[in-house]
């Protein structure tokens, strides 16, 4: 008999959305924490489901976040059912929050936690919170924002930070909760993890890895094209069509497309942090998985 997926829910999202989704067969299942590459992944699937760099409507329409709760779920599935291409959905929920169809691919992309933890700083800072509230029906925050903490200081609180990984998915406990369930599916057949840092070292290697995987030919001619359009640097410019932002809830769009690096989240902490990174790192974490994670 097989278990049911854990309901995930904060003041945003709600796994639960999930239940009762008609899958079809070929979609593909975006699952990826905050700031690990979620718009990158959605763009790839974009430009190899579609074959075209000139995308038809704006990426968040095309692949919708079902688990968000600005929007009615009604309206996200409705918009669903409409594509006629193969669909490519987004979601911040753990592998063991989604139904799983042997019909459909999941895909979990895995950064380097610091380094997703100093881009969800950023990204704090550039969130309408009043937007937010009114979206969400909650009440909006009373007075102006407070002055953030140094990144240093935060970063270093982020670590040390006991939290329930599944209440709290963008702590690091709810960041390798997240990568450690996927890393134990990582050999059944419709489920692929990929490393940020190899989408930084070899896009196009990679993009075509996934085509493969996924059935999807694309015409030799079409690559150049279609690659050049997966830089960070083109998506930067792009950020009115491919932010994930249909609803107003960011102050600016191109700031969402920080600087996509790697190695930033190591350079704020010193030795002792570091070690104290890695001490919690290997309490929360199989040590396969972190080979992997911190090459």
């Amino acid at each position: 008999m097989l278990t049911p997926p854990h309901r995930y829910r904060s003041d945003d999202e709600d796994s639960g959305r999930w239940t009762g989704f008609p899958f079809r067969a070929g979609d593909i299942v975006i699952s990826t924490r905050s700031k690990s590459g979620t718009t990158w992944m959605q763009m790839i699937c974009a430009l190899l489901v579609l074959g075209t760099a000139e995308l038809p409507a704006p990426l968040t329409e095309l692949s919708p976040w079902l688990d968000w709760l600005v929007e009615p779920r009604d309206v996200v599935y409705r918009r669903l059912a409409a594509q006629p291409h193969r669909r490519f959905i987004k979601t911040h929920t753990p592998l063991d929050g989604v139904p799983v169809d042997s019909r459909v691919h999941y895909v979990v992309v895995a950064r380097h936690p610091l380094d997703m933890a100093v881009s969800l700083y950023h990204q704090a800072g550039n969130l309408d919170r009043t937007r937010l509230a009114e979206l969400t029906g909650r009440r909006a925050p009373d007075g102006p924002p407070r002055a953030p903490r140094p990144v240093e200081q935060w970063l270093t609180s982020w670590v040390d930070r006991e939290a329930d990984p599944r209440a709290e998915l963008d702590s690091l406990p709810g960041v390798l909760w997240h990568l450690g369930d996927a890393w134990a599916r990582r050999h059944e057949p419709n489920v692929e993890l990929v490393h940020y840092d190899d989408l930084l070292a070899d896009l196009e290697g990679e993009m075509r890895r996934l085509a493969g995987r996924w059935g999807l030919e694309v015409p030799v001619e079409r690559w150049p094209e279609l690659v050049e359009a997966a830089t960070f640097g083109r998506m930067r410019e792009r950020a009115e069509q491919l932010a994930p932002d249909r609803l107003g809830v960011l102050r600016d769009r191109r700031a969402f497309f920080r600087q996509g690096g790697s190695g930033q989240g190591r350079h704020l902490l010193d030795a002792s942090g570091l070690a104290r990174y890695h001490q919690r790192t290997a309490a929360l974490a199989p040590p396969d998985l972190l080979a992997w994670l911190h090459r």
